[in-house]
């Protein structure tokens, strides 16, 4: 009794806060703290976004270690589904800890990865501890903190704040390609790589994590959704659905984009190149696809969907002529920035932004099955025929499919109402 009693205190107290009326100078104090956190978020986006560089590693693990295209591929989809678990945890600890905790530890996952990574001495398993699990489940931790920030400082611009936090995720790529191409080009380890990416990326995750301030007080943001009400709910499966699609695919390209160049004939350079363009467009499709998300709502995410297909369509048919599959790979990266904006902006419209940390890392675990089934399918489907040809196909075919999943849900209400929080439990469904 004494203890429902504190919970119900600890509620009734939380209200009054948010009814106080705001002196001039707690405004002037939250306006200060806004100004750091949205350069902080993108900061952080921008060190952990170096993931999507990962296939310019793979020529030189190869030829270095032996490794096959699946294996090579295996890491980057480990990767990715300790990206997606981690942040189902990290979304659970983002309350309790606050941002700043939870990103940091983000970062020093990041670099204890890519440390591991860098004296793993081509030994595959500690590659794929390092690389894969210790790294990814860093960028879990370090994206949903900063993600989740960002949005509910700027609640009224959820789509444009998502796409500008996430764009600089897309960027990271581009950095980070570009970098790893310089020092291969000067005689650099691939090895010795991973060690300068874990203490100098690391190093700045962490001091930007400094400045991820806890939102200003949100009424109801201490609730969390009841579980069985999500998993109830048509839109959140279709979310899952989408999601999953649009990642599989994605995934599967840039996991392997420079030995589909090269596949089709392209220089080292020129599928390098390629990368960095995939990148620039997965940073500029995030601004875009925010932007349109923000102006016409939720059938926006079909539409992603379907431009996705038409790109690796393009992809497929451009990919013997170098010039043209530099600007294929660039609107591939534009639909596939998609994924990471419409979908968040989706979860915060339905269930509210003081609920993205909870909600969105349940649906953005589809993601993580993506990954650990997209880029080692198609680096399987190379093995056993020698052409990424069938891979895009696969692409394209579960693109199709969820576009259509999507599509059959438009007509229910995207934007319910949830009843406050209070001592009776959890918000749900209205």
């Amino acid at each position: 009794m004494a203890i429902h009693e504190k919970r119900i205190a600890r509620i009734v107290y939380g209200w009054r806060r948010a009814d106080r009326p705001e002196t001039k100078s707690s405004r002037s104090g939250q306006q200060v703290k806004g100004l750091f956190v949205l350069p902080a978020v993108i900061l952080i986006q921008t060190c952990l976004g170096g993931l999507y560089a990962w296939s310019a590693f793979v020529p030189s693990l190869r030829a270095d270690f032996g490794y096959t295209a699946g294996q090579t591929q295996l890491v980057f989809g480990l990767a990715i589904a300790a990206f997606t678990l981690a942040m189902v945890f990290a979304g659970r600890l983002l309350i309790p800890w606050g941002p700043r905790r939870v990103a940091l530890l983000g970062g020093l996952l990041f670099a204890c990865g890519h440390l591991t990574s860098s004296a793993s001495a081509g030994q595959y398993v500690w590659l794929l501890a390092g690389s894969g699990l210790l790294s990814g489940s860093g960028i879990g931790f370090g994206y949903v903190a900063a993600l989740t920030t960002g949005m509910q400082w700027f609640p009224m611009r959820k789509g444009l704040v998502a796409g500008m936090a996430v764009a600089g995720f897309g960027a990271g790529a581009i950095l980070l390609s570009s970098l790893t191409t310089v020092l291969l080009r000067n005689g650099h380890k691939v090895l010795d790589i991973f060690q300068i990416v874990g203490l100098g990326y690391g190093a700045a995750v962490c001091l930007a994590a400094a400045f991820l301030f806890r939102p200003p007080f949100v009424a109801g943001g201490r609730g969390h959704m009841a579980l069985k009400a999500i998993l109830q709910d048509r839109v959140f499966w279709a979310l899952a659905t989408g999601i999953f699609c649009g990642t599989f695919s994605g995934l599967l390209v840039i996991g392997s984009l420079k030995p589909i160049g090269m596949d089709g004939g392209a220089t080292s350079g020129t599928a390098t190149a390629a990368i960095s363009l995939f990148a620039l467009g997965n940073a500029s499709g995030r601004l875009a696809w925010g932007w349109l998300f923000d102006r016409f709502g939720y059938p926006v995410i079909p539409l992603s969907l379907v431009f996705q297909g038409a790109t690796l369509t393009l992809l497929l048919v451009a990919r013997c002529a170098p010039s043209a599959f530099s600007a294929s790979a660039f609107m591939v990266g534009f639909g596939f920035g998609a994924c990471f904006v419409v979908y968040a902006a989706q979860v915060a419209l339905r269930y509210g932004a003081v609920h993205v940390a909870s909600v969105y890392p349940l649906v953005f675990l589809a993601h993580g099955v993506a990954g650990i089934t997209g880029p080692p399918l198609g680096g399987f489907l190379y093995d056993c025929t020698r052409s990424y040809v069938w891979a895009l196909f696969a692409g394209m075919a579960v693109l199709t499919f969820g576009a259509w999943q999507t599509f059959r849900v438009c007509g229910v209400r995207q934007a319910p109402s949830f009843s406050r929080v209070d001592a009776r439990g959890p918000a749900r469904l209205n």
